[in-house]
């Protein structure tokens, strides 16, 4: 077969059109690299996709022309057959009463032929949240500054922001990726590169609120020296607080106390055989300081018997311990937050981002080798802002390992976001209905698309976000492929609006009344200018500067500048500073609007600038104002004028 028909019958198209309109065709090359990439997959003969069966929808499935009649089918869940029956037409419909949750299909023909797909039983749509309209902070929490923490924002500021987003009359507060990352890389600070998705960042733990934790003398006047800087020394603080942690544990070993015990314990089960594994990878990893695809046989692949062994050895039972205890309490602490919101009345509580991937060197690609292709990178093709394309060093879900594994790791990884939120933002929603993958030592010019299982990922969403009562909000920002809106609101899954990007053709930004209503609107993102940094074309100045395009003239910025001025008199608002755009996004139909803290304190650099990694401070940023001081730093009045109509009574 020839390798570009191969690849169709794959799923991998082959061609594209890019964010400026022009014909990509993927090279031979990279193609081949692609289809090399992917697990091996045998073209099916009997259904072509996973089956979904949505709560109120019994739609029938069509088989394949392959398909030779008369079709044995079989639907297992778990070690029990759930039903069964055999189809002599092209259809089969299945029975109205089968269970939610991800089972499997056994199939048979009348010629020999067998495959086994997953089928998925799902609610109607995701959940759809308990509120009419409302608003939340977005901050990004490493910033964060306060009197009390050691150079990096933490937990118990979090506590503080949710306090003051209540007084304000907000429902929540919404954060960058709490993802964990490398311990041993600390400078590599990225929230949207994590080690895995399954875990939290331990530099949010607050050390000081572990019971056995003591402060000493030399600790003490460390953090006074990290508490001053601008932005977050990375090296330091984690030199400091994995020293600190390393003692809290060993006073909890000496001296747990039975509830404490109890509780980590009773953690431990929660999570089960994942955070064994993690706990043994994070161990294994220290100690080989290598990638894990060069690891001996023996850990190469996740084993419970090298972790039990693990477990048991003398010389690193107590490190797999320590693990699991960091994890246990970024979690618990994690969830206190959750508990004070939802005790607060707080519609949304915590609003957390998902990135689209994770480091192939990672937790999550070596315990999902056959879901994640660790020799691809996600990305983006070329388009206006990013005229040489996008790779962002991420290995993503492939849809064929997914279907192997039941779906299994996507739904861990929205249970892991979803444990302690009211809301989650899935980063580059379009990867649940193709990547742009870009094969290793390739540019990023030369990926291809990848179809995925898009309405089986729906599902699983839809299946995860009702279990947690916790609403979705898809990033569908950038070239959308077609139907996409359409279908992904169809479950229930929320849009994202950047009123940066509602113009029409002639560069006016759209009416209030044009947004829709199950969706988050905001003025921009992390990786976009702040207000301040839009209206005195500082983000223009530092791209340029940096040697990148960015995109817009100073021409065409004047002219938003004044479409920005028309849309606000024609809603009756006569001035343009920050809190009369609030006050604009506060008049869509939108149901949740996040307003950046940068924003309100008038910032003028942005947290990221995308495609540098040194040449600009990404993610390290600190807020100029500590928390204890934030109430006088911001026009408090002007914002609850702003946020009136959709704030709390």
């Amino acid at each position: 077969m020839d390798l570009y028909a191969k690849a169709r019958t794959l799923g991998v198209q082959t061609e594209y059109i890019d964010g400026s309109g022009h014909r990509r065709v993927t090279t031979p090359e990279a193609l081949s690299a692609i289809l090399d990439a992917l697990p091996p997959q045998t073209p099916r003969r009997i259904l072509a996709e996973p089956v979904v069966i949505r709560s109120s929808r019994i739609a029938p499935s069509e088989l394949l022309e392959t398909a030779r009649l008369p079709v044995k089918w079989k639907v297992i869940g778990g070690a029990a057959a759930l039903a069964q029956g055999e189809a002599h037409d092209r259809s089969i419909s299945w029975p109205p009463a089968l269970p939610d949750g991800v089972h499997r299909l056994q199939l048979s023909d009348a010629s020999g032929a067998s495959e086994e797909l997953p089928l998925l039983v799902a609610p109607e749509k995701a959940f759809a949240g308990d509120f009419d309209r409302c608003w939340v902070i977005a901050v990004q929490l490493y910033g964060v500054r306060s009197a009390r923490n050691w150079g990096i924002g933490d937990f118990t500021d979090l506590k503080g922001l949710i306090e003051f987003a209540h007084h304000l009359g907000a429902d929540g507060v919404g954060l960058n990726p709490l993802h964990v990352l490398f311990d041993d890389r600390p400078g590599d600070c990225s929230p949207y590169s994590p080690n895995s998705r399954l875990f939290l960042n331990a530099l949010y733990i607050d050390v000081e609120d572990i019971p056995e934790f003591k402060l000493d003398t030399e600790t003490r006047a460390t953090l006074a020296q990290l508490r001053t800087r601008d932005l977050v020394d990375y090296v330091a603080v984690a030199a400091v607080k994995w020293r600190a942690l390393r003692s809290a544990f060993a006073a909890f070993k000496t001296n747990p106390g039975l509830g404490r015990w109890h509780e980590f314990e009773t953690y431990r089960r929660e999570r089960g055989t994942l955070l064994s594994r993690f706990a043994c990878f994070e161990v294994i990893r220290h100690k080989l300081s290598m990638p894990w695809w060069d690891w001996p046989d023996e850990w190469r692949q996740p084993s419970e018997t090298a972790c039990a062994k693990l477990r048991r050895a003398r010389d690193t039972a107590a490190d797999v311990e320590f693990v699991e205890f960091v994890q246990w309490t970024a979690d618990r602490q994690l969830g206190a937050c959750e508990e004070l919101a939802h005790k607060l009345g707080m519609r949304v509580g915590l609003y957390l981002d998902v990135a689209v991937g994770v480091q192939s060197d990672g937790f999550d690609a070596w315990n999902e080798q056959i879901a994640i292709s660790r020799q691809l990178g996600v990305g983006a093709p070329p388009d206006p802002l990013n005229t040489a394309g996008q790779d962002w060093g991420l290995a993503g879900f492939n849809a064929a390992g997914l279907e192997l594994r039941g779906f299994e790791p996507f739904r861990q990884m929205l249970a892991a976001a979803m444990r302690h939120a009211g809301a989650v933002r899935l980063d580059h929603a379009f990867g649940l209905k193709r990547l742009y993958l870009v094969p290793r030592g390739f540019g990023p010019a030369n990926g291809a698309y990848v179809l995925m299982p898009f309405e089986a990922l729906l599902a699983a969403t839809a299946q995860e976000s009702v279990a947690h009562r916790c609403v979705v909000i898809g990033e569908d920002l950038g070239t959308v492929p077609e139907g996409f809106r359409e279908q992904m609101n169809g479950w229930g899954i929320w849009s994202y609006l950047v009123m940066m990007f509602e113009r029409d053709d002639q560069g006016a930004f759209r009416n209030a009344d044009y947004y829709l209503a199950d969706a988050l609107v905001t003025f921009n993102t992390h990786d976009l200018s702040t207000y301040a940094g839009w209206r005195s074309f500082s983000d223009l100045k530092t791209k340029r500067a940096l040697g990148i395009d960015p995109g817009e003239t100073d021409e065409g910025r004047w002219h938003a500048l004044g479409k920005l001025d028309d849309v606000l008199r024609e809603h009756g608002i006569h001035s343009h500073d920050f809190y009369s755009v609030t006050g604009f996004l506060a008049r869509t139909r939108s149901r949740m609007m996040a307003v950046s803290m940068e924003d309100l304190l008038g910032l003028v650099d942005q947290p990221n600038i995308p495609g540098t990694v040194y040449e600009h401070p990404n993610w390290r940023r600190r807020l100029p104002v500590s928390i204890e001081h934030l109430a006088s730093a911001i026009d408090i009045d002007a914002l609850k004028r702003a946020t009136q109509q959709r704030s709390r009574a």
